[in-house]
């Protein structure tokens, strides 16, 4: 047997003490901590199609056409027509084959979990997940009786839940197609000049084309603190979207009887309640109007324009 040189030996010893280290290397390190059952179950509210993840309860027409009067009409119409720019909620029958459709619960929506777990989810705007089970029950069987599929004395429950049946629901199907990319078109290929667009979300007025020209892009941006117009300014780009259709009961703005009330609490509450947020009886205001990036002086100006209005 031939002896080891010292360099072999170094060598040998090395690959012994990373076989060593790698062998005793934990599984895991130590980062964070695995999720508990709790924390999961916060998470885990979605509802499917045949009634998986509804919870007991129930909720009626009678008691959802309340909840969606005083919290849902202000963006969505009292009759699910929608307000302004808002989402219509009702109507649209065979309108899909249309130029352009009317998307709404009735004449598009496949499931009515689809509208449940929305609502659940996500609704009212400002105040996401602030309703119980029996509130998004009595809402989802309002806006079912709004688009003529149940009738006014229904109560929606999740034993009953699987029979109401949305019109739309055969004509989505799961898609045939394989999953592959794309290969650019290199013959016979479509001229462009012949597509025809017939319409996009600029005809409907829910895109801003003001951008598109170069001019324009100053005027669009929020003013700094100071300007002569930027308390309007960051009126119309942070305040604007509820406070022109009085959306989660915020006060329309220009509307005196909505604002007398509020006035008599004093400007500095009302810029206080405008910065930090408040908690209303009829709604709820979020700080800065969701902009936190805006600074105190342009959100009291803010106040100070929509003050003026009402004056």
């Amino acid at each position: 047997m031939c002896k080891l040189t010292e360099s072999r030996l170094i060598f040998l010893l090395l690959i012994s003490m990373v076989a060593t280290v790698c062998k005793a290397a934990p599984d895991k390190y130590s980062i964070g901590s695995s999720a508990t059952a709790e924390q999961i179950s916060g998470w885990d509210i979605d509802v499917r199609p045949d009634g998986t993840g509804l919870p007991h309860g129930a909720g009626s027409v009678e008691d959802g056409e309340l909840i969606y009067e005083e919290k849902c009409a202000s963006c969505h119409g009292s009759f699910g027509e929608g307000m302004d720019r808002w989402p219509i909620l009702a109507g649209g029958e065979d309108t899909l084959t249309d130029d352009r459709p009317e998307k709404t619960v009735g004449s598009y929506w496949p499931f009515v979990s689809t509208l449940w777990d929305y609502i659940h989810r996500a609704m009212p705007f400002l105040q996401p997940q602030s309703l119980v089970d029996n509130e998004v029950y009595a809402l989802t069987a309002y806006i079912l009786y709004l688009n003529d599929l149940v009738e006014d004395d229904f109560t929606l429950s999740r034993e009953n839940f699987t029979t109401v049946k949305l019109p739309n629901e055969m004509a989505f199907v799961d898609d045939p197609r394989p999953d592959v990319e794309n290969q650019r078109c290199m013959q016979n290929c479509r001229d462009p000049e012949s597509i025809k667009i017939t319409w996009d979300s600029t005809d409907l007025g829910v895109t801003p084309t003001e951008h598109l020209q170069p001019e324009a892009v100053e005027d669009n941006a929020v003013l700094a603190a100071g300007s002569p117009d930027s308390g309007e300014q960051t009126y119309r780009t942070a305040c604007s979207v509820c406070h022109d259709a009085g959306a989660a009961g915020a006060p329309v703005a220009g509307d005196k009887s909505a604002w007398t009330a509020r006035l008599e609490k004093g400007i500095d509450v009302l810029i206080e309640h405008a910065i930090n947020g408040y908690q209303g009886e009829l709604g709820y205001m979020p700080a800065k109007g969701g902009n936190p990036n805006l600074e105190d002086q342009q959100v009291q100006e803010a106040v100070d324009y929509m003050i003026k209005l009402v004056n």
